[in-house]
Formats: C-alpha cells, sequence, structure tokens
C-alpha cells in the first residue's frame, strides 16, 4: 500500500506531504512556505533498491516566477534539465532579499561523488543516507560521512554538499553539515518524525 507522510514547519509558515510507493522508493511531493518568499514546491523522486537516488524532479513557482530543475544520475554521471519563466530574483529584492541565482549547475561533474539528494527543507530526503547506508544497523556513534546534490529552494540551484550521519541509537541520528548539527528523531523505517528547528511529523504514526 502506498504510504503518505505530512510534516508541518516549524522554523516558518509551511508544511510537506508526500505519497511514497515502493520497491525501493518513488515518492511525489509538496512542499509550501513563506520564506524567504512564499512558494510551492511539487516534487517528484525516484530511487533505486538499494536507496541511491535514480532521478529528482522539481519545480518551484510563486507570484509572478516559476523554475523546474531534473536530475538524472546514469553510468556517466549526473544529467541536469533546467528550466525558468518570470523571474524570481525581482521577486526576492522586491522582498530585500538577495538574488537565488541560476536553477541547476553549470558544471554536472561536480556532482559525480553523490548518491543522494537533498531538497532543501525537505525530511524525507534526510531518509536517502540513512536507508542507503544502513544506518539503524550500525554501532552507536559511528559517522558516515555522505556527498549530495543539494537542491536549495525556491531558487533550484544544484550544488554538492558534504553531509555526516551518526547513529545515537534507537531512533536516533545526528545529521551534521559544516557547522551545524541537529539530532533527528525517527521512526523504525527510517523516515524523520522530528527534526528540531525544522519541521515534525503531523501524520498519525
Amino acid at each position: 500500500m502506498p504510504k503518505s507522510l505530512f510534516w508541518s514547519r516549524t522554523d516558518t509558515a509551511g508544511s510537506e506531504h508526500v505519497v511514497l510507493d515502493g520497491p525501493g522508493l518513488t515518492a511525489q511531493g509538496v512542499a509550501l512556505a513563506v520564506d524567504p518568499i512564499p512558494y510551492t514546491c511539487r516534487y517528484r523522486l525516484s530511487v533505486g533498491p538499494d536507496w541511491s537516488t535514480n532521478r529528482l524532479e522539481v519545480e518551484s513557482e510563486g507570484a509572478g516566477w516559476s523554475r523546474s530543475v531534473r536530475l538524472e544520475r546514469g553510468r556517466d554521471g549526473w544529467r541536469v534539465r533546467t528550466g525558468e519563466e518570470g523571474d524570481l530574483d525581482a521577486a526576492l529584492s522586491a522582498a530585500g532579499h538577495p538574488p537565488a541565482g541560476l536553477p541547476g549547475t553549470d558544471d554536472p561533474g561536480r556532482l559525480a561523488e553523490a548518491l543522494d539528494v537533498d531538497l532543501g527543507g525537505s525530511l524525507l530526503t534526510n531518509t536517502l543516507p540513512i536507508r542507503r547506508i544502513g544506518l539503524g544497523r550500525l554501532p552507536a556513534d559511528l559517522a558516515t560521512a555522505v556527498t549530495v546534490a543539494w537542491v536549495l529552494l525556491p531558487g533550484l540551484a544544484v550544488v554538492p554538499a558534504e553531509q555526516v550521519y551518526t547513529s545515537l541509537g534507537p531512533g536516533r541520528v545526528r545529521f551534521a553539515s559544516g557547522t551545524f548539527t541537529a539530532d533527528l528523531e525517527v521512526d523504525p523505517d527510517g523516515f524523520v518524525v522530528r527534526y528540531p528547528g525544522l519541521a515534525e511529523r503531523a501524520d498519525p504514526l
């Protein structure tokens, strides 16, 4: 049976709803937020049986603008396609925020080491490395470093990012990137229940 998950943002007004199916993982999700400006994000994600990402398609839109990015991982690396209508940077500037720049990346080769994707603000994508590296089966306090293709919202720029996941025992995972750390609460399937300072599950567990 497909599975439905819903998160409420705790850092800003917003939410994320996703419907999941297997084997591996296919997902269709919608994320809403008002920061830095109001936007709607729709995404489609395909993950293989080993939980490495095969494809991510994302569309984001707001008043007077829309963007899209498609990431596909093959034997020769990542392929990245983008689309853009309207002027997101003008909307950001009017709200007092810096420009987002162009969607996608000018050098897909920078993503060569990434097996996972991280969609900004999406708690679903934290599950991908947790499941892929089998974090629930690893000894507590054993840190595992991963490289992800990080998709920034709402502008959809794609950059490589180094992240570290550490099991803290049943139901707890430490996430770290640079100097930032957060101790996540996860369910037995590795899906995030609570990400302090970002979001928490609002669906029945």
